[in-house]
């Protein structure tokens, strides 16, 4: 029903953005990759996806195509949801999922948050060969920023959004600031949703 909306970024956190369009405000589920991609932007443009369900009607914006056409790929899979989905491309990019699903690596993809091993095992095997659309766009990195005390805050707080314990969480994060001390904020973010 939608191809993308494109206006003023009017807020954002790591969950979801509220894109200004034509005056009306767009809430969008996001990625921590797109987070990424318009967290410092003034405008943005997010293609999306459209579900419709008996109790909500949800819009999920992505930065480019390939990280919606992954989305799709993945909530096509029996067992696995939009929130599902959208917490495996905030721990993986498109890129490191293909790498994931080729290798056949189900001990890995288990890791995200709320997916078991049999869901993992089934992603593998009902998406192996189809992540072929994924081209050389899959592979963006984000360029480091340094973290301070401003992107350990920004990253605890995704964290606690998206469902973890924030003893568990500022834990991690400490261990892995550690480890990357000029990790951005998504940087931090990936690292921890890694361990958690």
């Amino acid at each position: 029903m939608y191809e993308y909306i494109k206006g003023a970024v009017a807020e954002v956190a790591p969950a979801y953005a509220v894109i200004d369009a034509g005056g009306v405000g767009y809430y969008l589920h996001i990625s921590l990759e797109t987070y990424a991609a318009v967290e410092h932007a003034a405008e943005a443009k997010l293609y999306v996806h459209y579900v419709v369900r008996e109790d909500a009607q949800l819009l999920y914006g992505f930065s480019t195509k390939v990280e919606r056409e992954v989305f799709r790929l993945l909530i096509s899979v029996s067992g696995v949801g939009g929130n599902t989905a959208r917490m495996i491309l905030s721990t993986y990019s498109p890129h490191e999922l293909q790498g994931i699903i080729t290798s056949g690596n189900a001990v890995l993809l288990k890791n995200v948050k709320g997916l078991g091993l049999k869901t993992a095992q089934k992603i593998i095997v009902e998406l192996s060969g189809k992540l072929a659309v994924l081209g050389a766009d899959a592979a963006g990195d984000a360029p480091l920023a340094g973290a301070d005390g401003g992107c350990f805050d920004e990253a605890l707080a995704a964290l606690v959004m998206l469902g973890f314990a924030r003893a568990a969480a500022e834990k991690v994060l400490r261990a892995v600031m550690r480890e990357l001390p000029r990790a951005s904020v998504e940087e931090l973010i990936r690292a921890a949703l890694k361990r958690l």
